[in-house]
């Protein structure tokens, strides 16, 4: 199948990955877009995954004010290099997830931070209400392992589903800029801030790359 300028230009308006990156992706998909879109985010994390371990010592503090000054968000992203954390790439994303961090309000960066006491009282929680409806034991503990990923969907920022294309999560979109800058990147930590709350969301990433 011939792959036009349009079918890659298409792609990567959807997925933002370089052009070739695109291409190659299509064809090896033989032009069929959404397999070429999952190819790449497989290459992103495979990219990801290899770069785990390199230490991330620069990076950039992004902050993002929204309603009118009524919530507030700092987050950290850290990469290898200053000459990446200077990229529109990396700024690109260190602004996108600061408005994503405002919108979705995430609690933590990632599930490993998540505390062994929230998740006992949150299976607690999903247990009762399936066992009262009267369900067999096994079906129960079906009902509150999918309950409970949905649980880390909404809570764990890289597990939401990404503010502008829900159809791609937060570490879709950060696997892809690791990807395109070949540097490890991860979300270090990020505080969100509502005007007239006590307190603030606060998440420290250990595992987020």
């Amino acid at each position: 199948m011939e792959i036009t300028a349009s079918m890659v230009k298409e792609l990567r308006d959807k997925s933002g990955a370089p052009m070739m990156d695109c291409k190659s992706a299509l064809v090896e998909a033989a032009g069929d877009l959404e397999r070429a879109h999952k190819i790449l985010r497989q290459k992103g994390h495979a990219t990801a995954v290899k770069r785990s371990t390199k230490a991330t010592s620069e990076g950039a503090v992004g902050a993002y004010i929204h309603a009118g000054g009524r919530i507030g968000v700092l987050v950290e992203v850290n990469c290898e290099t200053d000459f990446v954390a200077r990229t529109a790439d990396f700024q690109g994303l260190v602004k996108d997830l600061a408005m994503h961090i405002a919108a979705c309000e995430p609690r933590v960066v990632d599930r490993d931070e998540v505390t062994k006491e929230v998740l006992e009282e949150e299976r607690e929680i999903y247990r009762q209400q399936a066992a009262s409806s009267g369900k067999p034991p096994a079906v129960v503990d079906k009902i509150v392992a999918g309950r409970m990923e949905k649980f880390y969907q909404e809570f764990c920022l890289m597990e939401q589903p990404f503010v502008r294309d829900p159809n791609v999560t937060v570490k879709d979109v950060l696997h892809n800029v690791i990807a395109k800058t070949g540097e490890n990147i991860r979300v270090r930590r990020f505080a969100r801030f509502v005007l007239g709350q006590d307190g603030k969301q606060q998440g420290s990433g250990h595992t987020s790359r």
